[in-house]
């Protein structure tokens, strides 16, 4: 079969197309499933750059010497292993991929059931593809900080405007209703597209973030708190914002110093969140297919919409395209490769 792939870490310059042996017949729990669709992270930047450090050892545990990366993706079912509970043959399927199994980028991809979800009936692949990632790790987050739904607390969420960003400003105003969510953005148009996303409130993040949660007024206090950009540079003005007794939650590793900080003189909790712990620590895995479950039912409800804003074919050139643009730091929402969609070259190719 065709995958797209890179045998050497670096640019996006390094990926390439090789023919690699179809999978074997799944085992196990495991699924094959042909790739339709697939989106593209930051994270898989960081990966294909050879420099993910989520955890210390990755690189001694990734598929060697071609490593197909890509983790979030929609597709059809093909074939189950002989322990699969949850899914059959054609069965219309998203999910994110174990950190350390091979990604997406290639015209079948063998996964976990547990990392797998039905594919919402009201979107198609493309649509759904972007999902999955930003939606379970928006949602962890939310678990991670005990938010319970609709209590009378408002969140912060820095870089609303990104692919986390824009799904956790849905989940936490639509699901988990809570009263004042605010978001920060900078361009017209980020600030437009969060408050699309449901932000009760906008900031500015290159201004001074205290002083504009101060001059808003709110009727409830600010007890929530999520990272999705820089930790050390947020991590102190956090803390000044947060209520005494508040929560605040990062995704962007960091080298983290709480001293001089209020987070001791406030007693707040300070939690990490990736989406890859359970896959990659084999815990609570059941926890993930629920989740992505979850995500079809609130989409199919009209709670959560797809945060889909750029869409190209599934090439080799494409996904060099994608991942220099995630890299420019300046897209909105998330971008998505489709093996039907219009351009040049064949699919994988």
């Amino acid at each position: 079969m065709q995958a797209i792939g890179v045998s050497q870490y670096g640019p996006a310059s390094n990926f390439e197309t090789r023919q690699i042996p179809l999978p074997s017949p799944p085992k196990g729990r495991d699924l094959l499933i042909q790739v339709k669709a697939l989106s593209v992270n930051p994270i898989d930047t960081k990966i294909r750059a050879g420099k993910y450090d989520d955890a210390p050892d990755y690189y001694n545990h990734v598929p060697h010497p071609f490593h197909v990366i890509a983790p979030e993706a929609a597709g059809i079912v093909a074939s189950v292993g002989p322990d699969v509970e949850y899914f059959q043959p054609g069965d219309e399927v998203v999910y994110v991929s174990a950190p350390t199994r091979q990604g997406a980028a290639s015209e079948y991809h063998l996964v976990d059931e547990r990392t797998v979800g039905h594919k919402p009936k009201s979107l198609d692949f493309v649509e759904a593809a972007v999902m999955p990632l930003t939606y379970g790790t928006a949602f962890e987050m939310a678990e991670r900080l005990n938010i319970h739904e609709g209590e009378q607390a408002g969140i912060l969420i820095i870089n609303g405007a990104g692919g986390v960003g824009s799904v956790a400003t849905q989940l936490a105003r639509y699901v988990l209703r809570l009263p004042v969510v605010v978001a920060t953005a900078s361009r017209p148009d980020t600030k437009e597209w969060v408050k699309k996303n449901g932000a009760t409130h906008v900031i500015d993040h290159r201004g001074d973030l205290k002083a504009q949660i101060d001059a808003l007024g709110l009727e409830v206090p600010i007890k929530y708190i999520f990272i999705l950009a820089s930790t050390e540079q947020y991590l102190s003005v956090a803390s000044d914002i947060c209520a005494p007794l508040g929560k605040i939650c990062s995704i962007v590793q960091s080298s983290v110093n709480f001293y001089g900080t209020q987070f001791l003189s406030k007693s707040l909790t300070f939690a990490w969140c990736w989406l890859g712990t359970r896959g990659y620590h084999d815990y609570d895995r059941e926890a993930q297919h629920v989740m992505m479950e979850n995500l079809a039912k609130y989409i199919d409800e009209g709670k959560i919409h797809s945060t889909l804003t750029k869409k190209m074919r599934l090439t080799a050139e494409g996904l060099k395209t994608a991942h220099e643009l995630i890299e420019s730091k300046r897209t909105i929402g998330k971008i998505a490769l489709g093996v039907d969609e219009e351009g040049e070259g064949e699919a994988f190719a």
